[in-house]
């Protein structure tokens, strides 16, 4: 939930951590009152999340945006498919700044976006950024054609109240006279390339024409994002690839119908990670199908965790804990660990703003004594619980020196008591500022 990257080391060649160096793009400035998320031009990579209630339940929809920004959100994008929809956003945004959530929202227009965004200005005003989806602004191509018409109309509106776009391909929409177009001119090349490969030019070659579409109808180079979203892990690294081979847009990552539970977010990881790895991408959106009844501030969870795995961002303190094995045949490390997990980040509204950089904290539950000690010193603070056959004794290690030995029914409290206390002292302005002098 920090606003600002971790302190990281970088190689002489721009590198960080050994991740290959940043891949150039232009800044875009996404705006709400007097808060500013850049995306592109070297700044962190945005955290983005997708309401799934709807629109036209303002007060159901406004929920849900503050619980994804709480969680971390960075940006917010919601459905603004009809006209009842259109109506309520103005309303949402309302809400949201009663609320003190001030998360830039994006409006998400397929179909009838052009329509929407002319007859209701308020919707238009009220939203931070548009995405648009090329593929679904109309038929046809060229001059005079419904798709060029719809396109053009979304751009002007962009254009006269200064919004930011993003220019959202999917292979499930792609606009088949551009595919057409792509597969004919293939069929001249003396060595054709193969249906998969036609299908990854045609969806690069779809966002960056309608990039320079937008910026002949006046769109400023700095107001333009572009995605290109597929549901193959492999098709998703070939596609953006090319992308930032031809382009210096900023990129929107997302693996788009990732699936649901573990598939979906080993999917996104696999597919992202990979990207990310090379320095492609600048914001980031992890597409879960929620549970039935589930929760859906978990992408954004999964969407940070990626990038503060990789050392790209830091957000919350994060909790190492062994796998368990036949030592640790109690269920309490896990508890411990999870509750621990949980309480670190019900911290962090209020943490980042008093105590700031705890989110690059490290904590360690460990379930015995063959790796806790070890784990426990690396870390910033650490305990080794007691595993089968071990005297019911837990020790505490802070700084890397073991410290006190917890024993009894309060271990987790107790625990929890030491971190909260190291975390008001190590982490307090008074002590940051010193260190820095």
């Amino acid at each position: 939930m920090s606003d600002s990257p971790s302190k990281i080391d970088t190689d002489l060649d721009g590198s960080i951590n050994g991740l290959a160096s940043r891949h150039r793009t232009r800044a875009v400035e996404i705006a709400h009152d007097n808060r500013r998320v850049r995306v592109g031009g070297m700044a962190p990579i945005v955290v983005q999340s997708m309401t799934n209630t709807d629109t036209a339940d303002a007060i159901g929809t406004a929920i849900q945006v503050k619980e994804l920004a709480l969680a971390g959100s960075e940006l917010v994008r919601i459905t603004v498919n009809t006209p009842e929809a259109a109506r309520e956003v103005a309303a949402i945004r309302e809400q949201l700044d009663r609320m003190g959530i001030d998360v830039p929202l994006v409006g998400d227009f397929h179909y009838n976006g052009h329509k929407l965004l002319q007859q209701y200005p308020q919707c238009a005003q009220a939203l931070s950024k548009y995405r648009i989806n090329p593929g679904n602004v109309g038929s046809g191509s060229g001059e005079g054609s419904k798709h060029e018409a719809q396109f053009a109309q979304m751009i002007e509106v962009a254009c006269r109240y200064d919004k930011p776009v993003r220019i959202g391909v999917n292979w499930g929409s792609l606009d088949q006279a551009l595919l057409a177009r792509v597969m004919d001119e293939n069929a001249k090349r003396p060595q054709p390339l193969d249906a998969q490969m036609v299908m990854h030019e045609a969806l690069v070659t779809s966002a960056i024409e309608s990039a320079h579409r937008a910026e002949q109808l006046g769109l400023s180079k700095d107001r333009i994002i572009l995605s290109c979203k597929v549901s193959g892990v492999q098709d998703l690294i070939a596609v953006y690839r090319k992308l930032a081979k031809r382009c210096d847009y900023p990129l929107h990552l997302g693996l788009t119908e990732a699936g649901m539970g573990s598939k979906g977010i080993v999917a996104s990881t696999a597919a992202l990670a990979v990207l990310l790895q090379e320095g492609i991408g600048d914001t980031i959106r992890i597409s879960l199908t929620p549970e039935p009844g589930g929760d859906r501030t978990k992408e954004v969870v999964v969407a940070q965790e990626i990038l503060q795995t990789m050392g790209l961002r830091a957000f919350a303190p994060m909790v190492i804990a062994c796998p368990g094995c036949g030592r640790t045949t109690s269920t309490f490390f896990q508890e411990l660990a999870s509750d621990i997990q949980g309480w670190l980040r019900e911290q962090m509204p209020v943490w980042k703003t008093r105590h700031p950089g705890v989110e690059n904290m490290h904590v360690a539950v460990m379930g015995c004594v063959v790796n806790g000690p070890g784990e426990s010193k690396h870390a910033n603070i650490g305990i080794s619980l007691p595993g089968s056959g071990e005297n019911p004794v837990a020790p505490v290690f802070v700084d890397g020196e073991r410290t006190v030995t917890l024993k009894g029914e309060r271990i987790a409290e107790e625990f929890q008591a030491i971190v909260d206390d190291y975390v008001r002292r190590r982490y307090s302005v008074s002590q940051i500022t010193s260190t820095q002098e």
